[in-house]
């Protein structure tokens, strides 16, 4: 593709976000439906991972900026991991597509980290457990991500995200409520529980896939892997569009990485709510966001994603101030909804504002790209965090400075109204 048709490809793309929403048929349907199975299970997994495995450190790492740095491998590993992986894919041409082969030659790895992560007992243990499993998970992730340009429309694409958000809330909130009370069982529970449900979503998955017939995705690409690395950096030094949404979406996920890394040790040793009852407060929470994302996806479609997201942004980042200056469970509570929503509009629609701006045949390519602007925030999202909690905890003594999490989400949050507004005019143009 030439570059004035990918300048003219951007300068279209804002036009299906304007249009009349087009009913999508059975097919396309049942095709959104089985791209979230994996959607479900590298969310629980990665889910527990982030969010449990703090909780299990605890007892024998006591530093929180540690822990943060450890889980923070998820942003270093996705660097330069996605990018790699992504554009093998647009590159890979088999009888099972060049998407599909990596997800289930990952799967192996991914799961030996969370096996892995239930014999932990040092420092240098969980770092190890936490890198194997995080190349893992973005070895299967990219190319399987890839999947939702090749398979679905840039029309349906905000309906297809939000069902895709769906999914990736649910295995978000299974694990969130399951993790807690599994960690009742002992220390390997939840991670076992969480290597179950991967194979079990990601098998059923390649089964129908393969039985259905694979999306054409463009693959057998010839160049190499440096050369083809070299045409996405060309391609995004020259579209602004591009660059304001990695600095968007890294902030967005930031918010995000850094809440869920903390939110339980805030609920059980901020607040002084067991673990179960965190899990069921927390479960609570995750079935609001689940029906946002669903909804943002629908509303995307009709109204446009990008004004859906600039609508939400103000009220999603002044909500965090709430728990941030207030200690009190009514007063937290009553912000929770609006952070809930929030949360619920920037898992689902980042990318399907990204999709329209992919050329074809670099698919795989834009969506390691994707990958990297979320694992940006999701390096420093749990480090920036924890550095606030151990510096703040003098003045938010109340919850152990747990609640200076909140200020660090509010920040990011508000800080992306900067690039979004750029985007919006880029397509505006």
């Amino acid at each position: 593709m030439s570059e004035a048709a990918i300048r003219d490809r951007e300068a279209e793309a804002p036009q299906p976000d304007e249009g009349e929403e087009r009913e999508l048929s059975g097919s396309e349907k049942r095709t959104v439906a089985l791209l979230g199975l994996p959607t479900m299970a590298l969310a629980l997994a990665v889910t527990m991972v982030t969010t449990y495995l703090p909780s299990v450190a605890q007892t024998f790492v006591t530093s929180n900026v540690v822990i943060g740095v450890i889980i923070g491998f998820e942003g270093l590993m996705a660097i330069w991991l996605p990018l790699v992986v992504g554009t093998w894919s647009d590159r890979l041409d088999t009888r099972f597509g060049g998407r599909l082969p990596f997800l289930i030659a990952a799967s192996p790895v991914l799961v030996v980290g969370l096996i892995g992560m239930a014999f932990v007992g040092s420092t240098l243990t969980v770092a190890a457990a936490a890198l194997v499993f995080f190349f893992g998970y973005f070895v299967a992730y990219e190319p399987y991500r890839a999947l939702y340009p090749d398979a679905v429309g840039d029309e349906a694409a905000g309906r297809a995200q939000g069902t895709q958000a769906l999914w990736r809330g649910a295995g978000t909130g299974l694990a969130l409520l399951g993790g807690g009370l599994l960690l009742g069982f002992g220390q390997g529970a939840p991670f076992a529980a969480a290597a179950v449900a991967y194979l079990i979503g990601v098998g059923t998955f390649a089964a129908v896939l393969v039985r259905r017939g694979v999306p054409h995705d463009g693959g057998g690409k010839r160049g190499s892997l440096r050369a083809e690395a070299g045409h996405v950096i060309r391609l995004v030094r020259g579209r602004g569009a591009l660059q304001a949404f990695l600095v968007a979406n890294a902030l967005w996920e930031l918010s995000l990485a850094a809440l869920k890394t903390f939110v339980v040790l805030y609920v059980t040793r901020g607040l002084g709510y067991s673990r179960t009852t965190a899990s069921l407060i927390i479960g609570g929470v995750a079935v609001i966001i689940l029906l946002a994302a669903l909804a943002a996806g629908k509303l995307a479609d009709r109204y446009g994603r990008l004004r859906v997201v600039q609508l939400a942004l103000p009220v999603y980042g002044v909500a965090f101030f709430v728990p941030l200056i207030f200690t009190s469970p009514v007063v937290v509570a009553a912000a929770i909804p609006f952070i809930a929503v929030g949360g619920g509009v920037i898992m689902a629609l980042p990318y399907a504002i990204l999709m329209p701006l992919m050329p074809e045949e670099d698919h795989g390519a834009l969506t390691g790209y994707y990958s990297l602007s979320r694992r940006l925030g999701t390096w420093f999202g749990p480090l920036l965090a924890g550095v606030a909690i151990t510096g703040l905890s003098a003045i938010f003594s109340a919850t152990d400075g747990y609640q200076a999490v909140w200020g660090v989400c509010a920040l990011a949050v508000l800080a992306s109204l900067l690039p979004v507004r750029r985007l919006r005019r880029y397509a505006d143009d």
